[in-house]
Parts: C-alpha cells; sequence; structure tokens
C-alpha cells in the first residue's frame, strides 16, 4: 500500500516476475495498492470487480512471442470488460506498428522496454489523472441533433447547429471558450458526427505536458533522437491516422513547434524528431483554448497562419452566465447522475436554491455546477436543498457585520492550499494560464491540485 498515494489501483500484467517486481517497486508511491498478475487469464477478473485506474499490459506472453496477438486480444477483452478503462501498452518488440495498433483498439499509450523510469512514471500518472477525469465527468444526456451537449437556449442551439453541420465535414475546427464550458464535449461530438467515426480520436492536452516533452508526444521520435530516446515513439499525431486530433489548449504549443504543426497541416506527413524521412497521415484536427480570440490573433502568442489553418470552422461556447435558461437542465442531469454515483434518492431542490443557482455567475462554469452539485448531493440530508447546501455567495465572515471579526487561523497545509488554490482561480476567472502564474506553479501542477481538491 502506497501512503499518501495519488491514485487507488494500477493493475499491470506480464509474464517476467522481474519485471512486475521493478513496476510495483516503482509505481508503489504513486497507486496505494499494486497488483500484479503473470497470466493474462486473470486480468479481465480484476478489471470486472476491481475497476483499475490504469492497466499496463505486455504486448506477449507465450515464449519467443514477437507478434503482440496476445497482448491486443487482452486488450480488446479488457475494454469489452470496461469501455473506460485506461491501458497503457508494454512492448520490446514491433515498436511503432504495435504501439500505433494497440491505440487504434483503445489503448492509451505506450511505454518500450527497457524503459526510463521518469517516463514510465509521467505516463502512468498522466493516464491515472485521465480514468479519474472520465469517472468524475458523468455521460451527458443528448440533446438536439444527437449532441452530447446540454441546453437548448439560442446560444447553445447555435452551438449545436454548427456540430451538426461542420461535423459530417473533414474542416479543422477550432472551439473557444472558457474553462468548464465542455469544449471537449464539443470535439467529441463532431468526431461523432463525423465519418471517421468509428476510427480513434486521439486527445492531447498541451496544457498538461511537460514543454520539453511535447515535440516528441506530438510528432514521435526514433531512436538516439536524444539521451533518453532508448527506442522509435510513434507520437500522437501519426496514433490518430485515419481518425481525429484533438489538441486540447493549444495555445501552450510553443512558438517553435507551430511551424512544424503547420507543415503538418499542409503536407498531410510527419517527420519524427531525428528522422530523415516523412510519414504520410491522414488526420482531422481540432483544437480548443480558453484564450481569447483577440490574444489568439496576436502573432506575439500565436502564429496567424497556423491559426488560419485550425479555424476554418471557429465555435464559440458561451458561459454558463450567458444560458442561464439551461441552468435547470443542468442540474436536474447532475442531481440524477450523482444520486445514482453515491446511491441515494434523487434530493429536490427548493425553488429558492433554483433561483439562487440560476443568478451565479458561475466562473468555473459547467463544471464548478457539476461540482457544487455533486458536494450538495453528498452532504444533504433527507430534506430539499436549500441555498445554504451551496457554496456560493456566501457572505464573508470579516464583512458580515460592521464589527471586524478575526476568524480563526487554519494551519492545516491541505485546507490552505484549497483555500489558497480556489481564491486565485475565481480571480482569474478559471483562467489555468493566469492562476498557474499567480500561484507560481506549472500549469500541470495545477490541474493536479485541482484534482487533489475537487476543484
Amino acid at each position: 500500500m502506497g501512503a499518501g498515494a495519488e491514485f487507488d489501483l494500477c493493475l499491470v500484467v506480464d509474464d517476467d516476475q522481474d519485471i512486475l517486481t521493478s513496476i510495483r517497486l516503482l509505481l508503489r508511491g504513486l497507486f496505494r495498492e499494486v497488483v500484479t498478475l503473470t497470466d493474462p487469464a486473470d486480468a479481465a477478473a480484476v478489471v470486472a470487480t476491481r475497476r483499475p485506474d490504469v492497466a499496463l499490459l505486455d504486448a506477449n506472453y507465450g515464449r519467443g512471442a514477437t507478434d503482440a496477438s496476445e497482448g491486443l486480444a487482452l486488450l480488446d477483452a479488457l475494454l469489452a470488460a470496461d469501455p473506460d478503462l485506461i491501458v497503457v501498452m508494454i512492448t520490446a518488440h514491433a515498436g511503432v506498428k504495435v504501439a500505433v495498433e494497440a491505440m487504434k483498439r483503445g489503448a492509451t499509450d505506450f511505454v518500450s522496454k527497457p524503459w526510463d523510469n521518469a517516463r514510465l512514471l509521467a505516463t502512468v500518472r498522466t493516464a491515472a489523472a485521465l480514468r479519474r477525469s472520465k469517472r468524475g465527468t458523468p455521460p451527458p444526456v443528448p440533446a438536439a441533433g444527437g449532441s452530447p451537449l446540454i441546453g437548448a437556449s439560442p446560444a447553445m442551439a447555435r452551438v449545436h447547429s454548427l456540430v451538426e453541420r461542420a461535423g459530417p465535414t473533414d474542416a479543422n475546427v477550432l472551439v473557444l471558450g472558457e474553462n468548464g464550458t465542455g469544449k471537449e464535449l464539443v470535439a467529441r461530438a463532431l468526431h461523432a458526427h463525423s465519418r471517421r467515426a468509428g476510427k480513434p480520436m486521439q486527445t492531447v492536452d498541451l496544457g498538461a505536458i511537460a514543454t520539453e516533452l511535447i515535440d516528441s508526444e506530438l510528432f514521435g521520435h526514433v531512436k538516439g533522437a536524444f539521451t533518453d530516446a532508448r527506442s522509435d515513439r510513434v507520437g500522437r499525431i501519426q496514433a490518430a491516422n485515419g481518425g481525429t486530433l484533438f489538441l486540447d489548449e493549444i495555445a501552450n504549443l510553443p512558438l517553435h513547434l507551430q511551424p512544424k504543426l503547420l507543415t503538418v497541416l499542409e503536407q498531410r506527413q510527419v517527420t519524427p524528431v531525428g528522422a530523415n524521412k516523412p510519414v504520410p497521415v491522414d488526420i482531422r484536427v481540432i483544437a480548443a483554448t480558453n484564450m481569447t480570440p483577440a490574444m489568439l490573433r496576436d502573432d506575439r502568442h500565436f502564429r496567424q497562419d497556423l491559426l488560419f489553418r485550425l479555424n476554418t470552422v471557429e465555435i464559440e461556447l458561451p458561459p454558463l452566465r450567458e444560458r442561464r435558461e439551461d441552468v435547470a437542465a443542468l442540474i436536474d442531469h447532475y442531481l440524477d447522475h450523482y444520486a445514482r454515483r453515491y446511491d441515494r434518492p434523487a434530493p429536490r431542490l427548493t425553488a429558492e436554491a433554483l433561483a439562487a443557482l440560476t443568478a451565479h455567475d458561475w466562473p468555473g462554469n459547467v463544471r464548478a455546477l457539476r461540482h457544487a452539485i455533486e458536494r450538495a448531493v453528498i452532504l444533504g440530508g433527507d430534506t430539499p436543498l436549500g441555498p445554504d447546501d451551496f457554496p456560493i455567495g456566501a457572505p464573508s465572515p470579516r464583512i458580515a457585520t460592521a464589527a471586524v471579526v478575526t476568524p480563526p487561523v487554519d494551519y492545516n497545509l491541505d485546507r490552505v492550499e484549497r483555500r489558497l488554490v480556489e481564491e486565485a482561480l475565481k480571480k482569474h476567472g478559471y483562467n489555468i494560464s493566469a492562476t498557474a502564474t499567480e500561484l507560481g506553479v506549472s500549469r500541470a501542477a495545477l490541474y493536479r491540485r485541482m484534482e487533489k481538491h475537487g476543484l
């Protein structure tokens, strides 16, 4: 058991006991429990009953096997048992071809033997965070035109219309909107409406990847391209071949790499780091950012020729405060979801609570509303939920009365950290870049703290 671990359970399947021991020791600080198996036949039962955060699967099990057929069959079986399972493939053979096939079948990432410990840790941590995000985000209710976005307001009707019209085409789409407005849902709706719906959709959060790793993560690299490049690695662009590439937080793509992405879009081929020969790719690109249109059109922040390639169609998601008529439908959806998730009767809201929630500006948008509903479902009693069950609009104890009241000092580090992160997020309107700068941490570190504190 890992004391103070970030995640609950990791499953590792490999026929080499030494490798299992090595991985278990490496990951014990990241997971509360690491389950290791040498027999792939036992894995489906663990997935069905334990629902691990991440499964690491070897590509080959039989003596002398190199074609990865066993590992790919196991991948298919485990995803059939749990379609939301996050799988990282481990392979020492067939490299890029196996990785591409595994990712097409639903694997999230891969590592090659022998691996770099820091790289393996980063890969598995990112994968586990993705699983946590999937668990925390309920499946949205289908709305107009089959779109998974909730809302029938005029502002959302325009979004539904653009998704329906742009989805079936291969046009690149740029999705704009504040944090928490549902940009990834729009990307998934566009992919679902496209002729590529049966192909992979690769998601890359450029705000959560260390700057020095973005080049290799997107474009891939060949063995020996740099010090730690011990084997060929397929990039996310190549892994999305035939499908959709979703570049979240595109504004975080460094300026020096923007021409390289532009070349991919213009020539439909990608050159891995250290390679001399380009590889053809067939992808549809959807990008998203919380950067304002004015900032995007400033070439100090973003290359304009790349912007023109990305925004063939531009979809701007409205903040929740500009579509208040959708709040009631969102509340109903999340009340029902969290009641089922925590096995409780669906609570009711008082008229006063509904009015307060509708009038609130929601600087964190739908994500903040979702967290507020989840908290109320967990902490609420048998009576209807009232305004006091939601952390909105409460007067500060420093100004609630004319007399100045000094609040008690709270020295609990977790609570102090949560309060500082929450206050900084609110101050900057949930702008991740500005908040991270204010707090003096990286965007990835801020995302980890938001996940830790449920913000």
